[in-house]
């Protein structure tokens, strides 16, 4: 993987070819059969592609993934697809006509961007990465739009540029870094680069602390399908806004600088928020919405009487509500015939597998138990996922 140079070659794309749909129970006996025609070493960056573009189908799509070029941690830190073109729509939206994507990586923004007609400078100064980089513009028809360079991302100009993108590396060698002044470049660096631009947009660790981020800056969380993926601050667009964006869709909802919400006793329905709208800090957004409030100050479970249903939180009907006690979960789940059982949990030390050895439901019925506290006290609800009457 070292050098992507043989791979690129007529030779290796065939072999790409070859066994682009190997199993990986069968690779010994693959790569066995093929070094008796090719250098051992081409065989091996083949299958080792291979594998890699199996593994990246999740986050690319198959059609692109058999095209592309990775490396093992380009799969693992490249955006998602579907964020990359959500956040590529947003750029378009600006009137956004060219990006300078610092740290760019394997190009998945880049790629992002230059399909929705943006013209991108791409750049990180790992010579191989690069190189990736390079080759799946030219694989997926972008090269005109797409021109990389090999180099250190706080020694280029972005000022020929209508905005700025930066994806500093937030892993080193002893995992993630939590500290965004720890990123590579730090994050101040970044701010002060996005400053200069008349547009911009940092990624940044979902965990971000709220306190870190900018005064002049909008600061979004993503999800897709559920997971939350990422925060992304915004400059050159609503300073101060907080917002929550789910995808598909996308649905976003918008920080309007609500008090917390109260506390109330738990009622028919119970809202789970999505957890991006967790991490912008904007249940109470949620709460008013439905007409609810918290289960406890601490648990951001939101509680009404009432079905509203909307796309910020999954509704779940609550039929009880008990202490927590293991006993009295499994004579419940018996009694009703459970064998499915959804365990959530927020605010609970108990792992979800351990309970679900323990009680060991039994059952042609379903249901799904919350694990949290209720006004300081440990609590179970129990309940199912709610369904609006029709009428």
């Amino acid at each position: 993987m070292n050098d992507l140079a043989p791979l690129l070659t007529p030779e290796g794309r065939a072999l790409l070819d070859e066994v682009r749909d190997t199993d990986p129970a069968q690779e010994l006996a693959v790569a066995t059969r093929l070094r008796r025609e090719h250098p051992a070493e081409l065989v091996s960056a083949a299958l080792g592609q291979a594998r890699l573009r199996q593994r990246a189908a999740a986050k690319f799509g198959a059609e692109d993934a058999r095209r592309m070029f990775f490396t093992p941690n380009g799969v693992e830190q490249s955006t998602r697809a579907s964020v990359a073109a959500y956040r590529a729509g947003r750029m378009k939206e600006l009137g956004v006509t060219s990006v300078a994507d610092l740290c760019c990586g394997i190009g998945g923004d880049a790629i992002a961007l230059a399909r929705a007609g943006i013209r991108v400078l791409a750049v990180d100064r790992d010579p191989l990465t690069a190189a990736v980089a390079r080759a799946n513009a030219e694989a997926l028809g972008l090269a005109e739009l797409i021109e990389v360079r090999e180099a250190d991302v706080t020694e280029v100009s972005t000022q020929d540029y209508d905005a700025v993108f930066v994806d500093p590396a937030r892993r080193g060698g002893r995992g993630r870094i939590f500290d965004p002044e720890a990123y590579s470049p730090p994050l101040s660096w970044a701010v002060e680069t996005a400053l200069g631009a008349p547009h911009a947009a940092l990624k940044i660790a979902p965990g971000i602390p709220h306190e870190a981020i900018p005064a002049q800056a909008e600061a979004e969380w993503i999800s897709d399908g559920g997971d939350v993926k990422e925060a992304v601050l915004w400059f050159g667009t609503a300073p101060g806004l907080f917002r929550a964006t789910l995808l598909p869709g996308p649905r976003a909802l918008l920080s309007r600088g609500l008090p917390d919400p109260r506390v109330r006793p738990v009622g028919r329905y119970l809202y789970e928020p999505d957890g991006a709208v967790i991490r912008a800090h904007l249940v109470a957004e949620v709460a008013e919405e439905v007409g609810g409030g918290l289960v406890d100050e601490t648990i951001a479970y939101v509680t009404a009487d009432e079905l509203r249903p909307v796309p910020y939180a999954s509704a779940y009907e609550i039929t009880d509500q008990l202490p927590f006690n293991v006993k009295k979960l499994k004579a419940l789940l018996r009694e009703r015939k459970i064998g499915t059982l959804t365990v959530k949990k927020r605010g609970s030390a108990v792992e979800p597998e351990e309970l679900r050895r323990k009680v060991k439901p039994q059952g042609p019925n379903s249901a799904t138990v919350f694990l949290t506290r209720v006004a300081g006290a440990p609590t179970m609800l129990i309940g199912s996922p709610a369904r609006p009457t029709t009428g």
